[in-house]
């Protein structure tokens, strides 16, 4: 009985070409291993992962040669067939997201071919190993009704005072909550629940959030509706129902569930407060340790991990509570799906931009130097009063946000969103 094997279809049909344009590249000693790789050699497909490896850091990352980046792919490929000859599904799976983090994109629907292969079959062992799933949450939720308050102090001069948020308040103020009625014979305030969960929670927020615009929300809009009043004019809007029928809406919220089917797969993760921060890294892990890490509740700002844009087989954010994403803006048209848990959310208008502060360094120039948690009104006086929309990103929601709209993002509970990005040729906010 032969040896199971991976299919590489590309590979196969391109080594030849791929090989000489490495040897155009001077990679002659790669050629040579890799040819040896190609014909089942374990070490020899290592040791072109190495050399690979060490072209991809022989200087900037924007510098680097692109077939060397497929020659590493390519090597990755080798190494992940040695090791699912041998049965070593884990060590191939790892070697085949390598290769897919780190890669060119000549062989990448290999890679993609080889890592379904791959996880099945490491369900199907687990399986047969009686691995039981139970569900387990892994979030809790944020009740925006007990945040956003809308409070009138009964007094005798008639005084009606509206807050925004509860983060508006000072602590000492919430024990007149005894004397407080919510407008409009709203639901009792649960005290407890404000004064734990939601009061923290609802501190973390910018100043001034859910205070005055929030961004337009619509049930079943049509796509015609969609590009009239928002692709067309650059307006962003919640589309709500939209997601109702997808399957990961239910499964994507269960933590057993996600290990069970991604639990070995290796990602990018971002540690630190945000990029912006001087001690913010990256770090290759599994999913089962990231999620080990967001379970564990323990993470200080500096050691917060956010799987942030990482292409699983789309965009993914996912993280735990308080993750941040400071205020930028995109040059394409982005949707952004909550599949569980919610964000609050605040964006700017693009006419606003000079009054946003970007850096001016050209990697960050569509960063902005303002910290919403921590204005330095002194240094940055004018986004003060600069008028901006928001809103709480509800699981099952998507969000619109147009080319160019400046957005901050912070994790309400721990979260799992999806973006969909898509640029138009001609599109005048498209630059």
């Amino acid at each position: 009985m032969s040896s199971p094997t991976l299919d590489t279809p590309t590979l196969d049909s391109q080594l030849p070409s791929l090989l000489h344009q490495i040897t155009e590249e001077g990679g002659y000693a790669f050629t040579s291993i890799a040819t040896r790789a190609a014909a089942g050699d374990t070490r020899a497909a290592e040791a072109a992962r190495e050399l690979a490896w060490e072209q991809l850091y022989s200087g900037p990352w924007h510098s680097v040669v692109p077939i060397w980046r497929d020659a590493y792919a390519m090597a990755c490929l080798h190494v992940a067939k040695c090791h699912f000859c041998s049965g070593e599904l884990e060590l191939a799976l790892r070697a085949l997201d390598m290769g897919l983090i780190m890669g060119g994109i000549a062989l990448r629907d290999d890679l993609n071919l080889c890592i379904r292969r791959v996880s099945h079959d490491l369900r199907e062992r687990d399986s047969a190993e009686g691995d039981q799933h139970q569900k387990a949450e892994w979030y809790r939720d944020f009740n925006l009704a007990e945040v956003r308050v809308k409070l009138k102090l009964k007094s005798s001069v008639g005084f009606s005072c509206v807050y925004g948020l509860a983060t508006t308040l000072e602590l000492s103020l919430l024990h007149l909550m005894l004397f407080i009625v919510l407008m409009d014979s709203e639901t009792v305030v649960s005290i407890p629940r404000i004064l734990n969960l939601n009061w923290q929670a609802a501190r973390l927020l910018p100043a001034k959030s859910l205070s005055s615009k929030t961004v337009v929300k619509k049930g079943g809009l049509s796509l015609e509706e969609f590009l009239r009043e928002h692709f067309v004019p650059g307006l962003p809007v919640i589309i709500s129902g939209s997601m109702d029928h997808w399957p990961a809406t239910n499964r994507w919220s269960d933590m057993n569930y996600i290990k069970k089917v991604a639990g070995f797969r290796t990602v990018p993760v971002e540690v630190g407060r945000n990029y912006l921060c001087s001690d913010w890294k990256q770090e290759l892990i599994t999913i089962s340790e990231f999620l080990e890490r967001i379970q564990s509740g323990n993470s200080s700002p500096t050691s917060t991990t956010y799987l942030a844009q990482h292409q699983l087989s789309l965009n993914a954010w996912f993280g735990p509570s308080g993750t941040v994403t400071p205020l930028h803006h995109d040059p394409h048209h982005n949707i952004l799906a909550q599949v569980a848990g919610k964000k609050y959310i605040r964006l700017y208008s693009p006419s606003s931009s000079e009054e946003l502060y970007p850096h001016t360094e050209t990697m960050l120039c569509n960063s902005s130097q303002v910290d919403l948690d921590d204005i330095d009104k002194e240094d940055f006086p004018k986004i003060l009063d600069l008028e901006f929309i928001d809103c709480i990103l509800e699981e099952g929601d998507m969000l619109y946000i147009p080319p160019k709209w400046w957005h901050y993002v912070r994790s309400l509970t721990k979260s799992f969103s999806v973006s969909f990005w898509w640029s138009v040729e001609g599109n005048s906010l498209d630059s």
